[in-house]
């Protein structure tokens, strides 16, 4: 599924010269003639989510069952850009839900998770965008989405962590409103580890 707006990669690589020279680099150094193009393809790539909405990623995966119990997926890699320095965050997102009547192909949760995560983002708002996108494609009873992250902009620069994980959830429906169907999910994901 490509990216229906763009980026002008052209542009991009433009920019990305103009910044090694900005930096003190010498842009047609032999190591560096490629990067500005590198770079804007990268950027393409990691920014496609842009042109991408949870209805065309699930691409009618959406199947009619008398399930109505609590699925679970676990350990879904995600790979983001922090929306105030740029720079890559990365992790695990577990998403669980409670059907109602209609389940999602396997697949497709990990592709909702990329079709988020590949914007400039936040942890937080990207948490809540996945759990409001199972709610509403699978008309499910209820969410839950717990997302564990490492943040380059605080592991090599600013404070410098390198150990330090941020974890954020959401719970939407039945798993917000029921203490109990929100400990199953937490009891579940922690029984795993």
């Amino acid at each position: 599924m490509r990216n229906e707006k763009r980026v002008n990669e052209a542009r991009v690589a433009a920019l990305v010269r103009d910044l090694l020279t900005e930096l003190g680099e010498d842009p047609d150094r032999e190591g560096l003639v490629k990067t500005p193009q590198r770079v804007a393809k990268a950027l393409a790539f990691l920014t496609s989510g842009y042109g991408l909405t949870p209805k065309r990623v699930l691409n009618n995966a959406v199947f009619t069952t008398a399930a109505n119990h609590m699925i679970i997926l676990r350990d879904i890699e995600l790979y983001s850009m922090c929306e105030h320095h740029m720079l890559p965050f990365f992790g695990k997102c577990h998403v669980g839900y409670i059907a109602q009547g209609k389940v999602l192909g396997v697949s497709k949760i990990a592709r909702i998770v990329d079709c988020f995560a590949r914007r400039l983002q936040i942890q937080e708002r990207l948490t809540e965008q996945v759990a409001q996108a199972i709610l509403d494609e699978a008309s499910a009873e209820g969410v839950g989405v717990v997302m564990e992250c490492r943040h380059l902009c605080m592991m090599m620069r600013g404070v410098e962590k390198q150990n330090s994980v941020m974890t954020t959830s959401a719970v939407l429906g039945s798993f917000r409103d029921d203490p109990s169907v929100r400990q199953e999910f937490m009891s579940l994901l922690n029984n795993h580890r």
